[in-house]
């Protein structure tokens, strides 16, 4: 079962990787069948995001959403899913408290950001949705140091592009560092 679940996320990824081809066409079933030569997203984890760095990303992210003047939830998790630290802001959508974790695990356990398994389902890739603990929506983001994964953050709360863009706004503040 497990292997079956690689070959999908390999054949997902390689579908997704090429995806910009797929923009410019009509939309055309991909090619399931394709094998990447490398293996995709092969990012090692590393040692778990501290509180004290992970809570710096919460305020980062915050700060963008104030300033763009929309309410979040916002989650970071370790390499492994679990949750580090959360942040709710006044009047952010309850419902979103979940999902916001939901997208750092993901982003966490997958290596790779959840709007790519958004962008498969949108290509007409449904077999990700059956994948364990998949969330195909934008808004989690890996945290990547020094090469290796430490964690992911995840942000809900406004359309998908919304928290991509608060979530990306924080992540890029650790995102290949040293």
């Amino acid at each position: 079962m497990k292997s079956h679940a690689l070959i999908a996320i390999a054949v997902a990824a390689g579908v997704i990787a090429t995806g910009a081809a797929y923009a410019q066409q009509p939309a055309s079933p991909p090619d399931l069948n394709a094998i990447p030569e490398k293996m995709p997203f092969n990012l090692p984890f590393g040692q778990p995001i501290g509180m004290e760095r992970a809570q710096t990303l919460v305020q980062a992210a915050v700060a963008e959403a104030n300033k763009r003047g929309w309410a979040m939830n916002v989650a970071v998790v370790d390499p492994g899913g679990n949750l580090v630290t959360f942040a709710r802001m006044d009047g952010a959508q309850l419902a979103s408290i979940a999902i916001a974790e939901h997208k750092a695990r993901t982003a966490a356990r997958f290596r790779r950001p959840t709007r790519l398994f958004e962008d498969a389902v949108q290509h007409g890739v449904l077999y990700v949705t059956t994948l364990d603990d998949v969330i195909a929506s934008r808004g989690g983001i890996p945290l990547v140091v020094g090469g290796k994964i430490v964690g992911a953050l995840g942000c809900s709360g406004g359309t998908g592009s919304q928290d991509e863009a608060v979530c990306t706004a924080a992540a890029d503040t650790i995102n290949n560092t040293q």
